[in-house]
């Protein structure tokens, strides 16, 4: 028993380091194909949408997940949302690319300005970063963020502020919801649940194959049914019940 549990592990091992060599080239190479692209003249949005249907897919089922998008038919992509979504693992925003049929901004950490290509690919594409030890950092991306929205553009965030280790939600932060309110775009809630099982947030590199499920949720506006700018604390409220109601099973 334990001589074939420790051949199962092994091979785990095995599959997982080929698999992570093969994201890594997988990346590489897709964003130097972005980045030559970009230096031709191609626009930001054509780019991004090469994420969506040729990087992200391929990471995806690299890692044997099964990716079901519910809701979202209804939403006018062709105008700008502030997306809000539960954070379980990297792999969310290879699903969220797929899952979202429009161009898809995310704000990053500051700490992916250290990664080489993501970093030069994120700059590229106009992607924000948070530094989350600086005290004035959140006026300023709330500023950029804002902008962003008012430019048009489709903007991402996890307002739990990191992933979570045991898929059950953490708070929302609120500073962050104010750029929707600023810009007057209304709030997507998105719901990710399988990600944390398929690629853990602890570890290593443990890719397990399974389902992965997105569920979109309807648009919340920033304005009350008086034409009253919601506060950012009653948005937050909002947003974090949207999402906690898409992650819950359904029968």
């Amino acid at each position: 028993m334990q001589s074939s549990r420790a051949c199962g592990n092994l091979a785990w091992s095995v599959l997982n380091a080929l698999q992570l060599a093969f994201t890594l080239a997988w990346t590489a190479g897709w964003i130097s194909l972005a980045l030559l692209l970009r230096a031709l003249g191609t626009g930001p949005e054509v780019v991004l949408r090469m994420a969506a249907r040729c990087w992200a897919p391929g990471l995806v089922r690299g890692a044997g997940a099964q990716l079901v998008v519910e809701g979202g038919r209804d939403i006018d992509w062709s105008r700008p949302h502030l997306l809000v979504s539960n954070h379980q693992s990297v792999i969310d925003i290879c699903v969220l690319y797929m899952a979202v049929p429009a161009p898809l901004r995310f704000l990053l950490k500051a700490e992916m300005l250290k990664v080489p290509f993501v970093n030069w690919y994120a700059k590229a594409t106009g992607m924000l970063f948070l530094d989350r030890d600086s005290r004035r950092a959140g006026a300023l991306v709330r500023r950029q963020a804002a902008a962003l929205l008012g430019r048009g553009q489709n903007l991402c965030l996890f307002p739990e502020g990191t992933r979570s280790r045991t898929g059950a939600l953490a708070p929302f932060k609120a500073g962050l919801l104010q750029a929707a309110i600023d810009a007057g775009v209304p709030v997507v809630p998105v719901a990710i649940d399988g990600c944390g099982k398929v690629l853990p947030a602890q570890g290593l590199f443990r890719v397990r194959p399974g389902p992965i499920r997105v569920r979109i949720g309807a648009p919340i506006p920033v304005r009350d049914e008086a034409g009253m700018l919601l506060d950012r604390q009653a948005l937050t409220r909002r947003a974090h019940e949207s999402v906690r109601t898409l992650l819950e099973p359904r029968l």
